[in-house]
């Protein structure tokens, strides 16, 4: 046969592959302009996503949870190896988190069927 006649074959499989790991539901993300801060809106949403904060060493990182349904997790790694927070499973809550060095973290969230808002804002 003709290798012509397998691309569209693997072009097909490809696209049901990646329709297999597609996120469900909805996140609208929000970002403060002036950089310190964002909100996550999900709804029914299944996947995961970042975010990135430059703090400096002490910064204090306000975060609030509205858990309305499914589960959220919520991890920060900064990029030099600390992980300041991690969070499974979480409820409805307001809660600070301390740096204690100078770098860019990446604030994870991952949700499975969560409908609900997470607010990350720099209080320093």
């Amino acid at each position: 046969m003709h290798p012509i006649v397998f691309l569209p074959l693997f072009i097909a499989i490809i696209i049901v592959i990646s329709n297999c790991s597609a996120s469900k539901g909805s996140i609208v993300i929000l970002e403060n302009l002036d950089g310190t801060g964002f909100t996550m809106d999900l709804k029914q949403w299944s996947s995961k996503n970042k975010c990135e904060l430059s703090l400096k060493e002490g910064d204090v990182l306000q975060i609030e949870v509205e858990h309305e349904d499914g589960e959220i997790d919520l991890f920060i790694i900064g990029q030099k190896g600390s992980e300041p927070y991690t969070g499974n499973n979480l409820k409805s809550i307001l809660f600070t988190v301390t740096v204690s060095e100078t770098d860019k973290y990446d604030i994870w969230i991952t949700g499975k069927n969560a409908t609900g808002k997470v607010t990350v804002k720099n209080v320093k």
